[in-house]
């Protein structure tokens, strides 16, 4: 049965001395009950408290981190199996699978082609985050040439892939102080490669595609034999049986508590498919149910910026809206005679509206009021944006300093704050916008004029 926070408390050294990152050890125990820290975070923790506590204490999904030289993937230690419950906090990591098959050349200018893909979205910039290195060749050499040829030009998280506990052994020999992940553990080589993942302390993936029963029963093995850092493939390909046995995994380790299946998962969705398109599908698909390192067999730019957008707005708080600061924002160039507009700070209301000034090709000036995240209706609607605030953030962010006039531009949404800003903001006129953003361009070329 779990424990309550102040159950947990008791146990605790009640030091409060801050080294597991919470202010109190009370603010500790009350996450730990709520599956959201690990009891080793605490220094001071007695075995006595550790016997008493870590059945209760244990995330349902362990976090398991690969890389080390630099950027890392965290995935694991979620604690809902929807998102509205609360929130998912461990984005998968979306890596590519490179072929030791393939020239050197190909290789090459694939690690160069992941390392610098990058795009931004409502002012977050959204990368891949790593390479799984295939021994398609069943050859030492290839494997250990693309190893080497990755390594040298990224140091993006890496899958080691080989059947071959040898060859895999002779890679991490090379590459253990990154921390790749193994891959994989099967019931015929379960005890050697746990021993590789002991010796070069780095994470094991274990394959069990005959069931659930067989995947528990490979992971069983390997931690016994100490292995913490597990990662679970759990062969399913196609469509159908990916959502159903995710969603059993995932079931069976917040909902069961079913330790020796609490860790995060691995999927090919490549592998299950028989186009580009669908491989799509179902990586996005998986995104949402419920893959933590999910390897691409395709980098293509239409296949890949769905599904960064996709993962972006599934592993983000839905109770905390995207924002931007509070501010007067230059778009483009302008001058003091320019145009001064006013938004809210939604992430992505802010971002549509510099867009459209922008290629609209009318530099302005941009207040930007800070409405807690909300959109403009919905902050006009919750009183966030009502005309006392908008003239709030005039003043507080100095905006007479940017320009020479005393216009300001409202959306048109809010036309009826006209007159109420009039009287907030005495001796400005107001002007109301467009109701779209799309309009905001050919607006303000035909009706802007200093005043």
């Amino acid at each position: 049965m779990a424990l309550t926070g102040i159950e947990i408390y008791k146990h605790l050294p009640k030091t409060n001395c801050k080294a597991c990152g919470f202010p109190t050890c009370l603010a500790f125990a009350m996450k730990l009950a709520q599956k959201g820290a690990e009891l080793s975070a605490c220094p001071d923790v007695s075995e006595e408290a550790k016997q008493a506590l870590d059945a209760a204490s244990r995330p349902p999904i362990r976090l398991v981190s690969i890389g080390g030289n630099g950027k890392k993937i965290e995935v694991g230690n979620e604690v809902v199996m929807f998102r509205h419950e609360k929130t998912f906090y461990h984005a998968p990591g979306f890596v590519v699978r490179i072929k030791d098959s393939d020239p050197a050349e190909a290789i090459s200018k694939r690690v160069k082609e992941v390392t610098n893909y990058k795009v931004e979205r409502v002012g977050m910039e959204l990368n891949l985050d790593g390479f799984a290195i295939d021994n398609v060749s069943a050859n030492e050499a290839a494997f250990l040439k693309a190893v080497e040829v990755v390594s040298s030009q990224s140091t993006l998280p890496l899958v080691l892939m080989s059947q071959d506990p040898a060859v895999m052994e002779a890679a991490l020999k090379k590459t253990a102080s990154a921390k790749p992940l193994i891959y994989a553990a099967k019931e015929d080589n379960a005890q050697v490669m746990a021993e590789l993942a002991r010796k070069y302390q780095c994470p094991l993936a274990v394959y069990g595609p005959g069931g659930l029963d067989q995947l528990a029963g490979v992971v069983e093995e390997v931690t016994n034999t100490g292995v913490e850092d597990v990662v679970l493939d759990p062969g399913a390909r196609g469509f159908a049986e990916s959502v159903t046995t995710l969603t059993q995994l995932r079931r069976l380790a917040l909902k069961k508590n079913f330790r020796l299946l609490g860790y995060p998962i691995i999927t090919f969705p490549g592998e299950g498919v028989t186009s580009v398109e669908e491989e799509a599908l179902m990586a996005g698909q998986q995104v949402a149910k419920y893959g933590g390192i999910i390897v691409l067999d395709h980098l293509e730019p239409a296949m890949v910026y769905p599904l960064l957008t996709l993962r972006m707005g599934l592993y983000t708080d839905p109770q905390k809206p995207i924002q931007v600061s509070s501010a007067v924002y230059p778009i483009g160039e302008p001058k003091a005679t320019s145009p001064l507009l006013v938004t809210t700070n939604f992430s992505l209301t802010y971002f549509s509206v510099a867009g459209e000034i922008e290629s609209g090709g009318f530099p302005s000036w941009l207040l930007v009021v800070d409405t807690e995240g909300l959109s403009v209706l919905t902050a006009w609607a919750a009183g966030k944006f009502d005309a006392e605030k908008i003239a709030k953030a005039v003043n507080a962010q100095n905006a007479v300093e940017h320009i020479e006039h005393r216009s300001l531009v409202i959306p048109g949404n809010v036309a009826v704050l006209r007159g109420e800003l009039e009287e907030e903001l005495s001796g400005w006129k107001i002007v109301v916008g467009p109701r779209d953003a799309v309009d905001i361009g050919s607006f303000l070329r035909q009706n802007w004029k200093v005043n």
